[in-house]
């Protein structure tokens, strides 16, 4: 301090370093009072922070002192600016070396100590007397060890001081043994934190999955499920943990396996998971919940130990109907519609309407009845929407566009080898796929007569059995049926049992036709119109011609027609013409013509000559029917020679 020369030949390089930063600092080397320290208010909330670190250390710093014991020495603890957190040991020590909590120890405030050096430089290391830069300190001997985190990050140093005399040879080694002790634990909780955290963020997640998942041991014990598979099997975490699979699902279904594996799965589900090892495919089971059937597909694969040895098995199991009811989602069978999207202000609609909306909260099966055209699907699906199943499947079927042989294993499903061409493993039918939902069973008076008797007992008894097989399928599901038919008649003629009439006619509807409805026919033009020029510019006026033709046609293709003769006039009026009644076709404006004959006394008189009448029903049929002559023969219900015919006489051919 007086020549500013070191001999470095017997001074340790860190000390001289760490006198030149001190001198740099400022630090006055013969003053007595270390004069930083924290707030009372300050050193709490630090503390509070610390707390987790000194929590940990305050063991090995106890174990530390008790080692040496002796009087003359104070273990300490100071956190990463140099803060005293604790300290403990002798306080005549305390007080003289000014060790106190909330003092600071820094190099820049104190000058060279072994805490500042070990602060600066990350390195363990021991102060011997006179290598302190304060002369205060000139009898002391200070060892410290610096506590890392996992990225080399200095958060604390641990430190013991006495006398120089008091000193033991092995002190340094003890305090550094510590501090990695303390840096091991720190370590070790801060691994658990992450696996503490891992695992609940993987919990979370598994609580979350609408999937069931199951672990049980190589003996088929169950080990651990999730929040879905409780719920699923309707019993609480201690009745399924502990339980043996075999308790809880039966074996597979045979009839959806192939027939040479039968005697292989006909067999308890452990020993089917151990013959497999692993299945990628979902296999079909069965299990009873409060005495209720219950079907689901599951898979499975092992987990193994590091010797390769399989410690558990893992399932997944998901029910059945959630998951066809998601392959409907994701494929189209759902309902699109609401009763929003059903146009039209007169009061002929607006009662079905109302009508539709009353009866969609209930489970009451719906027969809606109205000429082919009126809109019988979008009511279904207004319904289906309105009620409360519009999160599940709405499946629809046409019973009159199916090949008669095919209509009951597309309703009820079939298992393998039903018939020759059938598909491997089977397939659902729509009962199965709209499990919770809503079926529409469109043209429902065409069904065959043997069909309709299964189809009232499935009705009657809420369950299913697939053709060819013998598993009873449980099933919830609330269908709407739709019929352009007169019922009452059809079963009269011996085409319909009654019973299933009866069953159906719960809560009848009609969907009016657009005759019943004309003061409607202006809106619906105006929406048509207004879809078919969406992506046109050029959007001309509409004259009034052309709505008063248009209202005057008695529209035997109802809704459905008007679309096509909207769709048809867009794409031939010219860019600088309005619309009118020059552009709708022939038959419409023939009717217009013809129809000033009809005796005008008669207000809102619609009675047109039968040849006209006639000739719409034809292009009604041809339009529904998408030009096929077998099926509008059928539907006019005349012979196809008499078709040609009456088309020929009309100019249709």
């Amino acid at each position: 301090m007086t020549g500013g020369e070191v001999d470095d030949t017997v001074m340790r390089r860190e000390i001289i370093e760490s006198w030149h930063r001190s001198r740099d600092y400022g630090v006055d080397p013969y003053f007595t009072e270390i004069k930083i320290a924290l707030k009372p208010d300050e050193l709490e909330q630090i503390k509070r922070d610390f707390d987790p670190i000194l929590s940990i250390a305050l063991p090995f710093m106890e174990k530390i002192y008790e080692a040496v014991g002796e009087i003359g020495m104070i273990v300490s603890f100071t956190d990463a600016n140099g803060y005293v957190m604790m300290s403990l040991g002798d306080n005549r020590v305390a007080t003289e070396l000014q060790i106190y909590s909330g003092k600071n120890v820094s190099e820049e405030n104190v000058g060279t100590n072994a805490v500042g050096i070990t602060l600066k430089r990350g390195i363990a290391l021991q102060v011997l007397g006179a290598e302190h830069y304060r002369q205060m300190y000139h009898n002391k001997t200070t060892s410290a060890a610096p506590i890392k985190d996992e990225n080399g990050n200095i958060l604390a140093v641990l430190s013991m001081s006495g006398e120089c005399s008091k000193v033991h040879p092995h002190t340094l080694g003890m305090v550094i043994a510590s501090s990695l002790a303390i840096e091991h634990e720190l370590n070790l909780n801060r691994i658990n934190d992450e696996l503490r955290q891992a695992n609940e963020h993987l919990d979370a997640i598994m609580q979350t999955i609408s999937e069931g998942i199951m672990t049980i041991t190589h003996d088929g014990i169950i080990t651990d499920i999730n929040y879905f598979t409780k719920k699923l099997f309707k019993k609480s975490y201690e009745e399924l943990i502990g339980a043996h699979i075999d308790e809880i699902i039966s074996r597979p279904v045979l009839n959806m396996l192939k027939r040479e594996q039968v005697a292989t799965y006909d067999k308890p589900i452990l020993e089917m998971i151990k013959s497999e090892r692993a299945s990628n495919d979902e296999k079909e089971l069965q299990f009873y919940s409060n005495g209720r059937k219950r079907t689901v597909l599951i898979s499975f694969k092992p987990i193994y130990t590091r010797d390769k040895s399989i410690k558990e098995y893992l399932i997944i199991i998901r029910e059945t109907k959630k998951v066809y009811s998601q392959v409907n989602k994701l494929f189209g069978s759902k309902a699109i519609y609401t009763f929003d999207d059903i146009l039209g202000d007169s009061r002929e609609i607006n009662d079905s309407i109302r009508l539709a909306k009353l009866v969609a909260s209930t489970d009451a099966t719906i027969l809606l009845h109205g000429e082919s055209g009126t809109g019988k699907e979008m009511f279904a699906q207004g319904i289906h929407n309105e009620s409360q199943r519009k999160n599940n499947s709405f499946v629809f079927i046409n019973c009159g566009a199916i090949p008669r042989d095919l209509v009951a294993s597309e309703l009820f499903g079939y298992v393998e080898g039903a018939f020759t061409s059938a598909r491997k493993g089977g397939n659902p039918g729509k009962f199965e796929l709209a499990d919770g939902g809503t079926l529409f069973l469109d043209e429902i008076g065409d069904m065959p007569l043997d069909t309709q008797a299964n189809l009232l007992r499935v009705l009657e008894t809420k369950q299913v059995v697939r053709v060819g097989g013998n598993e009873v399928i449980p099933v919830d599901v609330r269908v709407i049926a739709a019929t352009h038919k007169d019922l009452a008649e059809e079963v009269k003629k011996g085409n319909f049992r009654d019973d299933l009439f009866y069953r159906l006619n719960v809560m009848p509807i009609k969907t009016p036709s657009l005759r019943e409805r004309r003061d409607d026919i202006r809106k619906l033009v105006d929406f048509f119109y207004a879809q078919f020029t969406k992506l046109d510019n050029r959007k001309p006026a509409i004259d009034e011609s052309f709505y008063m033709t248009m209202k005057q046609y008695n529209w035997p293709g109802n809704v459905r027609e008007l679309q096509n003769v909207m769709q048809m006039v867009t794409n031939i009026v010219g860019e600088n013409e309005n619309l009118s009644s020059k552009h709708l076709p022939d038959y419409i404006k023939e009717v217009t013509v013809e129809s000033e004959f009809v005796d005008a006394k008669a207000e809102h008189s619609y009675v047109r000559p039968l040849h006209l009448l006639e000739k719409e029903a034809i292009i009604c049929a041809l339009k529904a029917s998408d030009n096929n002559i077998v099926q509008t023969a059928k539907m006019l219900e005349i012979g196809r020679s008499t078709l040609y015919r009456k088309m020929e006489k009309y100019g249709l051919l």
